[in-house]
């Protein structure tokens, strides 16, 4: 069998990377890729194939350079303002023989902002290497009619691959024979269960990803079976290559904070120079271009006081100390700014697999001859009731009895306790039927060893059952036949094949009433999302041969019907209605069955019932905004592939929704990017998922989530209390500055570096104790604020603008007083340090005001935040020091003030705070008698 020359491997006759595997036959998919089934490729079609599609592996697209992140961080138009602030100022220092310490100081300010905001922003994309780990790097093929194991980046489409349990497929391909073939495949679909692949099988073109049973992925396991493959797809064009090029398609837009502290930057320095413009005009105006050097150093002071030099360094602590707060309640954040982003986030789009449930298979439901059982329990340990209709514990019902014993018997698994937890070696279903078994008393340990099995009949997709014949007497009256054959399967194949009923501990026979009330449970069953086995057993004479395996699967007793699902969280319908009060709404999307995710959506309040679900094959059919309109009312979506997760928050996004997406799966990791915060999970969850993520829960724990949420609504609140703290003190300070020229004080009153102390200093620690304000009573029983909000949003701009409007008035005041008391005592400049003093001292009464803005400081607990009371009493102390201390007072350029002068300081300061206090009585005031007006 020829395959194409080089230069026609573009044929028409070649297949595509789109091509629809799952529609072909095992003959049509040989004869699209050329190839052998059984002696493979041969090495001239491997060249000119690794030619054609190059190595299987995952490509990576550039992304922006350690240097590009750097050269970023000073374009912020703050820092360039201050960068220009800084060179004038060492300009007129040179010009003036003096040392430049004002313009190292801005530069020391500059290159350390550049830095932290380089730090945030430079930690390395490991999506894709931790994608790129997935791929198996060894992988048997049959090539030139041998069996050898080559490298799996040499795999080329019209490989031959086999494949075996414990290996982990390297390329996609389709089954050309599989025997008993299991492959678990949660990590790219999301689906817990594992998938029984059938070679023969042919589907239809929209069967969904989970549903292509002919077909295998790269990524995924063998649980257990033999196959042979057909590589079709390898590198980009294989499932997880389409994934890692959605990884690499999202575009990472800013978060909200960083959104908010953009515009503050704009509008700080578009005002700062508007009115830097207006002072000179003034000053030249009045007093003509002699004074123009001196109305330049106002200028210089004035851009460097409407720099909030400290806010970078104080949002990034707060921040951080944010992330420490929420490790303790087991939320690890990985990113920064992700820590006030979660006090933003509107909607949580959830996986269901593993995070909203324990990713434990669990048997909830048993139905025997005559009794229905609903059994309690959590997870595979084996502790739990068998509760009747009547409200009785009646584990030892002999009818459940011997179904227990099939359970046990019937199974390949094992349950084993490894360091205080329980773990099952095997398939997960048949685990939870080994827990079932337990919680009745029957263990495999005490059981097997008594009816040691000696024949089998496998399980195949064909037959749906599987049988084993085990020697011994199970307590049943059984004649003089040595063996007992229990069989389990799909519940409607069993029951055709079934002539008898167990009822109590005797076999009745089977009425075709008793057939249909079967078929009715089992449909009840099922619509609940629950997995359904069917169970019998028949005694045997001899163990059967192959040739009459199925003579011996017939005349069976019916024993009764299992029904377990991948159970809730017990923790999380209570996190769903926190979720709910506090304006979040939850929304599940899962690659599981529709009537599974049901059924799990139904229990824990994120859907009522009667409500849409929408299925991926019903998303395909919609165009974007059919999928924008229907986002509003769905709330489930079931049977989606990664591209459906994608799309779904990407329409949400469009719809004004702030959306915080989880998951553990690689299927997840697109959808973890694209949100505006991904959270995975830290247990269950792939590397891939982490490394796409915001955030990690460490205990896997939906209830994880609302807890992170109101730290983050904390996070954003003190921010916010912090900023107009900072800024109203700013605008006071301009205000001064900008006074002083226009009336003639003569001198600028603050130099660069005195305001570059009150911007990180005296600003600075005040400021960091008020980001460790308690979270507000009522912090999670309201919606979440706007994420597209302004930062000025809510009074904030009114208030710094009329605070610092406040701050000037008062300190003007002091500032002509003082300057005539100066002159009049021979002391010209001892004003400016009065001045600088009442400053950073009516800062203090500014913090302990502003920890609330409607409770009087004196009806706060001042232990409720002590780090506020640190912060003033360490702020003022260094003031003190600036002042007294002769080494500070010569590079600050500050005089020592008489008692009385400090005094005056003093008192003007606590003016300030005296003031602010009012406005809340006031505010208060009008708030009472506007809510108690009959209006």
């Amino acid at each position: 069998m020829s395959f194409p020359t080089t230069s026609s491997l573009s044929a028409p006759s070649f297949p595509t990377a789109a091509q629809p595997w799952h529609t072909q036959t095992v003959e049509e998919a040989l004869k699209l890729l050329q190839a052998d089934s059984q002696q493979g490729l041969t090495q001239q079609q491997i060249l000119q194939r690794q030619q054609y599609y190059g190595p299987n592996e995952l490509k990576e697209t550039g992304g922006r350079s350690a240097l590009k992140i750097l050269w970023e961080q000073f374009t912020n138009i703050m820092l360039v303002m201050l960068i220009a602030v800084a060179v004038v100022s060492a300009v007129l220092d040179l010009k003036a023989r003096a040392f430049p310490k004002d313009a190292i100081a801005i530069f020391s300010i500059v290159i350390l902002n550049g830095i932290l905001g380089y730090l945030q922003e430079s930690r390395a994309e490991k999506a894709l290497a931790a994608l790129k780990n997935l791929s198996s790097p060894k992988v048997r093929v049959i090539r030139s009619d041998k069996t050898i194991e080559i490298s799996a980046k040499e795999l080329v489409p019209g490989d031959i691959m086999l494949l075996e349990a414990g290996v982990q497929i390297a390329a996609d391909g389709r089954l050309l024979e599989a025997q008993n073939l299991q492959v678990k495949e949660s990590a790219l679909t999301g689906e817990a269960e594992a998938v029984n692949k059938v070679a023969e099988t042919v589907l239809s073109e929209d069967a969904p990803l989970g549903d292509r049973i002919n077909l295998v992925f790269q990524g995924t396991e063998v649980i257990q079976g033999r196959a042979k493959v057909l590589v079709t797809k390898t590198g980009m064009d294989t499932e997880i290559g389409h994934i890692a090029a959605m990884l690499q398609s999202v575009e990472t837009e800013p978060t909200p904070l960083q959104q908010r502290m953009s515009q503050l930057g704009n509008v700080l320095v578009s005002s700062s120079l508007v009115l830097v413009g207006l002072v000179v005009i003034g000053g030249v105006w009045r007093a003509g271009w002699d004074l123009f050097e001196e109305l330049l150093e106002v200028s210089l002071s004035m851009a460097v006081a409407v720099v909030p030099e400290g806010l970078p360094a104080v949002v990034t602590v707060t921040l951080a100390i944010g992330t420490q707060r929420m490790v303790r309640r087991n939320a690890l954040i990985r990113k920064l700014p992700a820590v006030e982003t979660l006090g933003s986030v509107t909607t949580i789009c959830s996986d269901k697999t593993g995070t909203l449930t324990q990713n434990k298979m669990v048997v909830q439901k048993v139905e025997t001859g005559s009794v229905s059982f609903q059994v309690t329990g959590e997870g595979y340990a084996p502790l739990g009731d068998f509760i009747t209709e009547m409200g009785v514990n009646d584990a030892q019902n002999p009818e459940i009895q011997t179904l227990l014993t099939a359970c046990v018997l019937c199974n390949d698994a094992l349950l084993q306790q490894k360091e205080g937890s329980w773990e099952i070696l095997g398939d997960p279903t048949e685990g939870a039927l080994l827990t079932l078994a337990a919680k009745g008393g029957i263990y495999s340990e005490a059981i097997a060893p008594q009816m040691p099995r000696c024949g089998e009949i496998p399980f195949s997709s064909d037959r749906k059952r599987m049988s084993v014949v085990v020697e011994g007497l199970p307590a049943l009256k059984n004649g003089a036949q040595p063996y007992t054959m229990f069989t389990k399967g799909s519940p409607e194949l069993i029951l055709e094949r079934c002539s008898h009923i167990l009822i109590g501990d005797q076999p009745q026979v089977l009425t075709p009433q008793q057939r249909e009330q079967i078929l009715f449970q089992n449909d009840q069953m099922a619509m609940q999302g629950l997995r359904v086995l069917g169970f019998s057993y028949r005694f045997l004479r001899e163990i059967p041969s192959l040739e009459s395996e199925e003579i011996a699967e017939q005349q069976l007793v019916w024993l009764g019907l299992v029904g377990m699902l991948d159970a809730p969280r017990k923790e999380v319908k209570g996190a769903v209605a926190r979720c709910r009060q506090a304006g979040i709404r939850p929304i599940m999307i899962t690659g599981d069955h529709q009537l599974t995710a049901q059924a799990i959506a139904y229990d824990l309040g994120i859907a009522q019932p009667g409500e849409k679900i929408l299925t991926g094959r019903e998303l395909e059919k919609l165009n974007q905004q059919q999928l924008e309109e229907n986002v509003e009312q769905v709330s489930v979506y079931a049977r989606v592939s990664p591209e459906h997760k994608l799309r779904i928050v990407r329409a949400l996004q469009n719809r004004g929704k702030f959306v915080a997406m989880t998951g553990d799966g690689v299927n997840d990791a697109p959808a973890l990017k694209q949100a505006d915060i991904g959270i995975a999970m830290g247990i269950t969850g792939t590397d891939v998922s982490k490394e796409a993520s915001d955030m990690i829960l460490l205990d896997d724990n939906f209830a994880t989530i609302v807890a992170a949420t109101e730290e983050g609504r904390v996070v954003y609140s003190n921010i916010r209390r912090f900023i107009k703290y900072i800024l109203g003190s700013n605008i006071g300070e301009v205000l001064v500055i900008a006074a002083s020229p226009l009336l003639g004080l003569g001198g600028v009153p603050l130099s660069p570096l005195q305001i570059l102390w009150m911007n990180l200093v005296t600003d600075g620690l005040p400021a960091l104790a008020l980001a460790m304000e308690p979270a507000e009573p009522n912090v999670m029983k309201r919606p979440p604020f706007s994420p597209r909000e302004s930062i000025f949003a809510r009074g904030l701009g009114f208030y710094m603008i009329r605070i610092g409007i406040i701050f000037a008035i008062l300190t003007i005041g002091l500032m002509i007083w003082a300057y005539n008391q100066a002159h009049a005592s021979g002391d010209p400049e001892r004003w400016k340090t009065m001045v600088f003093t009442t400053l950073c001292l009516a800062q203090m009464g500014h913090a302990l005001a502003v920890r609330s803005d409607t409770q009087l400081t004196v009806q706060l607990n001042p232990f409720s935040n002590p780090y506020v009371l640190g912060a003033i009493t360490l702020t003022t102390f260094l003031q003190l020091l600036l002042i007294y201390f002769p080494p500070l007072q010569s590079f600050f350029g500050t005089h020592a003030l008489s008692l009385s002068e400090l005094s005056i300081c003093f008192g003007f300061s606590l003016l300030m705070f005296v003031w602010i206090e009012m406005e809340k009585l006031v505010i208060n005031y009008f708030n009472k008698h506007k809510h108690n007006s009959p209006l």
